[in-house]
Order: C-alpha cells, then sequence, then structure tokens
C-alpha cells in the first residue's frame, strides 16, 4: 500500500473494473434475496450539457442509498436515463448553428432533428463519463431515454387515453409565450426577477365628461388590447361609473367600465384594464364577461394592425415611443420608476409575453383530486421531510390546466391530425390513410413525457394499463424542491391515473448547493463549480462524504473548500488506520473470523467493545437511512472511525497484541471489525472502501459491492464500559503530561480513587496504562484520603492521585507565579505613573485616560489572584 491516499490512483480505473464484471446488472447479483427488491430510478439528466454540481448531489444521494440497500442484502436496480429536454435541447443545437451562419429552416425539419440526435450522442456520452467519476452503480442494461421507440409509444397511448376521457383538449388560453424560441412555455420554463422598471399612469378620459380615471400598467404596449376598465362591484368611488365607457388613450376607441371582485380596492387607483389576450388574471375576467380577446402582437413580438402607427414595431420599442407619444397629448399622468419581477424565458432569456394561444390542455382537476385523495389516506407517498407534501396539496388544490404543446421540432410529435378540407381533428397513434390529413406539427412539453419516467423505466404495460414489474413503485425518488410542482407531482398523477398506484413510496427532497458567501450559483454570477474539477483535485469519494453528510433533507447546502480538505483528510486517516493493520496482519495466522461469535467467551474486553460497538452503530445508522439523516449519519461514521476506531481501538489492540493468549483470535477480530468498518463506509466512499477491501482481503475479485453486512444475532456480553473509562484515563494522562511538561521517559506512579473500586480491573488498566502512558498503576481504590507529596487530578467521578510529583509541580507553578507577580507589579507601578503624570491628565482624551484606568485596575486584580494562589502552594 502507499504511504498516502492517493484519490487519483485509486479512482482510475475502478469503475470500467465494475462494469466489465456487470456487478451492477440485475441479472448480475451476489449475497442477495431475490424477493427483497429495491430500485431507484435516477431524475434523467437533460441532454442538454454536462453536469453540474447539483446532479452530483443528487447522483451521490441516491448511490449510498443503493449500495447501502446491497449490503443489507436487497436486490437492488438502479436505473439509469436521460431526458431529451425539449426547448432547452434545441436551443443549444441552434445556438451551435447560428454560429455557422445556419437557421433550422435552412435545414428542414428532419435534417434538423438529426443534428440534435448528433448532440445527444455527444453529450449523452459526455454524461455517461461523467457518472463513472462520480461512482454510481447504474445497471446499464436498462438504460432509458425519453425520445427512444418505447417512450414515444407509451407518450402516444397516454396522449390518447386522456383525449378519449376528455382529460386533454385544445383551445384557447393565456399561456406563457417565448417570442425568440417562438414556442410555449411552461411555467418552469420561465425564470422570475426582480428587475428595475417603471409604473405608467394613463388618463382614460370618460365619455362625456370633462373627467378621468387614472389606471397604472408596466405594459403599455397591451393597452391596444384593452377591452375595458374594472373596478371592484363595493367600491363606492366608482359605482356611478358602472355602465359608463371610457376612451383607450392609445387607440382612442372607447371601452367599457365594468365590475369584478378581482379588483383590489386598496391597490393603486382601484382601476385596471383588462386585456384578455395578454395576461392571465385578465383572461379570466374575459372568460368570466364574455369580452371579445383580440392579440394587437404576432409571435416574434412584433406589433401587428391593432397597434396603429406603430404597426411593425417591437413591443418594447412601441412601449418607448407610444409613451413618448402619449406625453405629448398629456394622457400621462406620471411615471414611477420600480422593482418588478418579470418572467424571462429560461433558455433564450427573452421576456416572456403572455399571449392568447391555440394549444393543447391538460384538464388538471381531476388528476389533482386524485393526488390529493392519496396524500390523505393510508397508502400516501412520503415526503422527506414532511413540509413537501402540505406544499404539494397547496397546489394541487389551487392548479390551473397544463398547456403541453410546444412550437418546437425536438420531441414527442402530438398525436393528432387535422383533415384539410373538413377541419376534423383525428388523434391516434397512426395517420389516417387518406392525403387530406395532416399531423400536428407541435410537440409535447419535456414534462409530459418526463411524468411517466417511473412507468416507462419499469416496463410498465401501457395497453393494458398493468404493471408488470416487481420494481414499481420504485422505493424512492431523490430530487430538488424546484421541481416539486412540475415534475414529482406529474408523475404522480399520471401513476395514479394509468397505474392505479403511486409510482414511489418515499421522496427524498435536497435543496440547492450554493457558494462559501450563500449566493446561489449560475453562470452569470461566475460562482458555478464544475464537480469534475473538484474531482481532480480531491477525488469523487471526497466530494460525496462532504456532499452527502452536510446538509440535512430539504436544506441547502453551501459548498466550502474547507470541507473538502477535512473530508480528504478523513479518507486518509482511514488509509492510514488500514494500512497500518494490513501491515500487522502479515505474515500472522489469521483465520477465526468466521468463528469469533462461537468463541466469544474467549474474546478479550476490547474484543467484546468494538464488535459490541459496531454493532450498536449499525442499528442506528439502518433507522437514520429510513428517515434520510445523513447528515446525523455522518457524524456519527465520523465519531466511529476517528475517535473509537483509530484513536481507541487501533491504540489499546497495540498493547493487546503484545501480551495476549489467543493472539490469531485478537486478529481476527481487528480484520473483521475493519471490514465491516469498511462496509459502513462503502456506500459514502465506494472508491476508496473497495480499494482497501481488495487489500485486507488479498483477493481482487473480492469485490464489496457483494459482501453485505454481518448483523450477527449473537450478543456479546460486556459488563461495563471499562474500555471506554481506560481510554479516558488515558488521554486525561496524556493532557496531563502535555500541560506540565512531562516527558513520556519519566515514569509516574498512579492511583486511581473511586467510589466503585471494585467494578474496574487493576490488571487490565494497569498494561495500558503502563504501555501507552508510562504510568504505574499502585491501586484501585475507593478510599479518597491524600497521600503526602501527591498530585490530585480530578476527573468525572474519580480522583487520578500521582505520587511524589506533587512538590515538583508546586515548585514550578510558583516560579511561574512569581514571575508573573513581578510582571504584574511593574505594570501597576507605570499605569500608576501615567495616571499620576498631570501633563497626561491634562492633554489626553476621556477615552484614554479611561483606557489606562481600566489597564490599572484589571492589573490589581490580576494581581490580587496571583498572590492568593502563590501561598496556597506555601
Amino acid at each position: 500500500m502507499e504511504k498516502k491516499y492517493n484519490h487519483k490512483i485509486i479512482e482510475k480505473n475502478k469503475y470500467d473494473i465494475w462494469l466489465e464484471n456487470q456487478i451492477f446488472s440485475a441479472s448480475n447479483k451476489k449475497n442477495t434475496n431475490k424477493n427483497k427488491k429495491y430500485t431507484i430510478v435516477i431524475p434523467p439528466p437533460n441532454v442538454t450539457g454536462k453536469l453540474h454540481l447539483g446532479h452530483a448531489w443528487d447522483g451521490y444521494l441516491q448511490d449510498v442509498l443503493i449500495r447501502n440497500k446491497k449490503l443489507e442484502g436487497y436486490d437492488v436496480s438502479f436505473i439509469p436515463g436521460m431526458d431529451h429536454a425539449g426547448i432547452a435541447t434545441q436551443a443549444k443545437v441552434e445556438e451551435r448553428l447560428r454560429k455557422d451562419g445556419i437557421s433550422r429552416f435552412d435545414l428542414g425539419r428532419k435534417n434538423f432533428v438529426d443534428k440534435v440526435w448528433e448532440w445527444k450522442n455527444e453529450y449523452g456520452q459526455v454524461i455517461k463519463e461523467q457518472w463513472a467519476k462520480l461512482g454510481l452503480s447504474l445497471d446499464y442494461k436498462n438504460e432509458h431515454f425519453t425520445l427512444n421507440d418505447n417512450f414515444s409509444e407509451a407518450v402516444n397511448k397516454v396522449f390518447i387515453s386522456l383525449y378519449n376521457k376528455g382529460i386533454i383538449y385544445k383551445g384557447k388560453r393565456v399561456i406563457s409565450w417565448d417570442p425568440l424560441q417562438e414556442t410555449a412555455l411552461s411555467n418552469i420554463e420561465v425564470n422570475h426577477q426582480d428587475v428595475n422598471g417603471k409604473m405608467y399612469y394613463f388618463k382614460y378620459n370618460i365619455v362625456g365628461s370633462n373627467d378621468y380615471l387614472t389606471v397604472a400598467t408596466t405594459r403599455p404596449e397591451t393597452m391596444f388590447g384593452d377591452q375595458c376598465l374594472v373596478v371592484n362591484p363595493d367600491d363606492d368611488r366608482y359605482q356611478y361609473l358602472l355602465n359608463s365607457k371610457v376612451i383607450n388613450p392609445a387607440n382612442g376607441k372607447e371601452i367599457p367600465i365594468i365590475s369584478d371582485r378581482y379588483v383590489d380596492v386598496n391597490f393603486g387607483t382601484g382601476v385596471m384594464k383588462c386585456t384578455p389576450a395578454h395576461d392571465f388574471n385578465d383572461f379570466e375576467i374575459g372568460k368570466r364577461h364574455n369580452l371579445e380577446m383580440p392579440i394587437c402582437m404576432d409571435k416574434k413580438g412584433i406589433m401587428n394592425n391593432l397597434a396603429q402607427q406603430y404597426q411593425g414595431q417591437d413591443r418594447l420599442d412601441c412601449r418607448k415611443n407610444l409613451v413618448k407619444d402619449l406625453k405629448d397629448k398629456d394622457l400621462v399622468v406620471k411615471i414611477d420608476e420600480i422593482v418588478h419581477q418579470v418572467g424571462f424565458s429560461e433558455r433564450s432569456n427573452a421576456i416572456v409575453e403572455p399571449m392568447l394561444s391555440d394549444q393543447w390542455f391538460v384538464k388538471m382537476d381531476v388528476l389533482a383530486n386524485e393526488v390529493i385523495k392519496i396524500q390523505k389516506n393510508d397508502d400516501n407517498v412520503n415526503f422527506f421531510p414532511n413540509r413537501f407534501d402540505t406544499k404539494l396539496l397547496e397546489w394541487m388544490e389551487n392548479i390551473q390546466d397544463w398547456c403541453i404543446s410546444r412550437q418546437l421540432w425536438w420531441g414527442h410529435q402530438i398525436p393528432a391530425f387535422y383533415n384539410s378540407k373538413t377541419g376534423e381533428i383525428y388523434v391516434g397513434e397512426n395517420k389516417p390513410k387518406s392525403d387530406d390529413w395532416v399531423q400536428d406539427e407541435d410537440v409535447l412539453d419535456t414534462w409530459f413525457s418526463s411524468a411517466l419516467w417511473p412507468l416507462v423505466t419499469t416496463d410498465f404495460d401501457f395497453t393494458k394499463n398493468k404493471i408488470t414489474s416487481k420494481r414499481f413503485p420504485v422505493d424512492v425518488l431523490v430530487t430538488g424542491y424546484d421541481i416539486l410542482f412540475f415534475w414529482v407531482s406529474r408523475m404522480m398523477f399520471q401513476s395514479l391515473e394509468f397505474a392505479d398506484q403511486k409510482p414511489f413510496k418515499d421522496v427524498l427532497i435536497h435543496g440547492l448547493i450554493r457558494d462559501k458567501d450563500n449566493q446561489k450559483m449560475s453562470k452569470s454570477k461566475g460562482n458555478g463549480i464544475d464537480p469534475m474539477d473538484v474531482i481532480e483535485e480531491f477525488g469523487s469519494d471526497a466530494l460525496r462524504w462532504f456532499l452527502v453528510t452536510s446538509s440535512s433533507p430539504g436544506q441547502d447546502l453551501r459548498f466550502s473548500d474547507d470541507k473538502m480538505k477535512q473530508s480528504w483528510n478523513f479518507i486518509n486517516k482511514i488509509w492510514n488506520a488500514t494500512r497500518y493493520i494490513v501491515e500487522t496482519l502479515d505474515n500472522e495466522t489469521v483465520n477465526l473470523e468466521n468463528d469469533i461469535f462461537k468463541m466469544k467467551n474467549d474474546l478479550s474486553d476490547l474484543s467484546k467493545w468494538i464488535l459490541n460497538k459496531i454493532q450498536t452503530l449499525k442499528n442506528e445508522i439502518k433507522a437514520l437511512y429510513t428517515k434520510y439523516e445523513f447528515a446525523i449519519l455522518g457524524a456519527k461514521l465520523y465519531k466511529f472511525v476517528w475517535d473509537d476506531f483509530c484513536s481507541l481501538y487501533i491504540e489499546l489492540t497495540k498493547v493487546n497484541l503484545q501480551k495476549c493468549e489467543n493472539k490469531n483470535l485478537e486478529l481476527s477480530v481487528l480484520k473483521f471489525s475493519l471490514k465491516e468498518l469498511l462496509k459502513l463506509m462503502h456506500p459514502f466512499m465506494p472508491f476508496v472502501t473497495e480499494e482497501l477491501f481488495l487489500f485486507v482481503n488479498k483477493n481482487k475479485k473480492d469485490f464489496l459491492w457483494n459482501q453485505t453486512y454481518n448483523f450477527e444475532k449473537t450478543t456479546i456480553s460486556l459488563n461495563n464500559n471499562s474500555i471506554e473509562t481506560i481510554w479516558k484515563i488515558i488521554s486525561k494522562i496524556r493532557d496531563f503530561r502535555n500541560k506540565e511538561e512531562i516527558k513520556f521517559t519519566t515514569p509516574l506512579t498512579l492511583t486511581i480513587k473511586v467510589k466503585q473500586a471494585s467494578k474496574l480491573n487493576k490488571d487490565l488498566f494497569s498494561n495500558y496504562l503502563k504501555h501507552l502512558t508510562n504510568v504505574d498503576l499502585v491501586d484501585i481504590t475507593k478510599d479518597f484520603n491524600k497521600q503526602a507529596n501527591s498530585l490530585e487530578l480530578p476527573f468525572e467521578e474519580m480522583i487520578l492521585e500521582f505520587a511524589n510529583i506533587g512538590s515538583n509541580i508546586d515548585a514550578k507553578n510558583m516560579e511561574i507565579l512569581k514571575k508573573q507577580i513581578k510582571y504584574l507589579e511593574q505594570e501597576i507601578n507605570r499605569s500608576k505613573n501615567i495616571l499620576n503624570n498631570e501633563n497626561f491628565m491634562k492633554k489626553a482624551n476621556e477615552a484614554k485616560k479611561a483606557q489606562e484606568l481600566e489597564k490599572y485596575n484589571k492589573y490589581q486584580e490580576e494581581h490580587k489572584i496571583a498572590l492568593k494562589k502563590l501561598k496556597s502552594y506555601e
């Protein structure tokens, strides 16, 4: 073994060896119970580019769970896959093409889609290479992609089924529109940002009156689509104006004043304009009052003929020019500078335009009710932490219909066909035979296919709506809280609709990774961290240990270079401990591992103690795994490795091995304990524990993956906690030597005074104390009388009395005190002279005088304490 842990050597090629031996394959599992299945389907990363630190955290959490369950003897399957990510991937490919001066329209749909497949293959390979660096135990024989044939077939069947049930429909609603990509967006594809903007207040002159109403808006360009002004029916200020009309300042048209309870009486002037085709809330008002819904701009955000002289202008240019012209007409009351939220397209960064559009929608009320129903009964999905269950229900209870069509070429083309002659719509898997039928050019929202992820990946039969795999529902879904509504909820209602069962038993929600200053990581801020760079510097195991054990469920995590160094040092500690044990075992007879528990009466107290300690730890962490409390779990493992195993156990074995009656048995416990420790640490650092396990076993094919925890049912009786007591005494003596500067080569004589002296084994204590502290133990007694010239060291419920060194220690301490007293007397005199100096007292400011007086009083007090202490030695 190398003297120092080197992650680059350890992690190089190990994943390839695992894959060559197919150890992750569901069909190649040793030491497993086929009736105990445990399954995780990876949240499919988008094939838009490389994995980020959040992907690493997410993947590590899942892999820890999979590897732990394998060690518990389960037949595990960690199912990999990737998402085609419609708009995101198309945007990336279009950006690449633009650099070559090519647009997708130059290529045509088929050729463009071929280009996207090339991108998918390129970055799909990159992602696989990154999974390998992370060490994820993925079953690649069961890999999936959301645009493969099996997914396409499932998507079509689901769409057709929901359409035939009336759950999917086509209609006109206001949706979020990306004018650069020219497509509808889902809510998750819109980033809402606080930006500096303006609130414009315009005069809407009342017809037949010299008065006007003041109406505020942040989007004046939409005024060309205004259909009315709206007031609250309970607002007494405006009741007399109901059924009156005002003049739209943008186009001079007369529009009515209506009432609707949506208007907040206390907000602004209490009057709002209603533009049903360009605002989500206005659309709902428009439906309630049967208003017309004219659109005043095209799909590129260019003003149309409704904008009159502004036709052909970009919406933002129109805004600027319109306001200028209305100022000239004295129709602008005021303009306030404000900070408000504006939606930006996640992919193109264009300002999103709420716009009325003819799209496909999923009617959500029935589906949402099924989720609500299951979450309120005993067969609910368990959320960790539980507060996200409440958040999910709140969202489901206020859900809006879901716009699922996208004006893209990359994705699942909608299985709907239009008859060019009759206008009829046909929804089915295959196009009708007549040439009059043309397929809808739109594709489905990425989340529509992603919602089927747990069903398709476990081979659900959508033809018969039948569960065909014992791996459904999957055991746990691990994901970030940012896609709780957009993905988790949709998987739930699709599984309940088609499988009549929840898709997963548990949902573990983690937070976001933030930088050292607690800022969210992003490309724009330049504070993003590439996990592959971290792995290069510290290793995958160190990154895994840090990410997995540094946060509780649902909490954000702050990245820290210092903690990465601590993680690496922790692994190095395990490496050094193993190296020592491997060297200790070398050329020795060690063949009683399987007989340890049969020979329990022959075990030393130390061996009994470590075996009990390991068993207790296993039980504790098993419970913590079920709650996904990785931070607590990590703390327990860290303490066990650092304090119990490396500091205490290994140190004490050095003594035991010198005088033990059965060295083979003692060494067998040492080897067994190390192997159990490596198993416990394996889910958190698979590369290094695999390497160390091979060293211990001297077998390059005896993979840790194929091991199981040794849950020995036979308990080993240990009468008291004497091992921990002796270790505390050893630590106390070492601290005492350091403090008093007493070298190890100077022998000490000790008496331990304790009320329950009979419970402590003097021979056991004597042996350890002599070898590890150079202390001769005279007695363990309940007599608390102090001997002459001794020094007593109180410790917990006992006293450690060291013979014949009291006067030496006292003399040393007296000398130190005398020097301190002399120094204090000098400082007291110096301070007194300054305070008695008339020149100082006249010129110094009050703060300076107060500071000097404070020093004088402080020295006086310290001098009194030192004199009193010196007197106690005399």
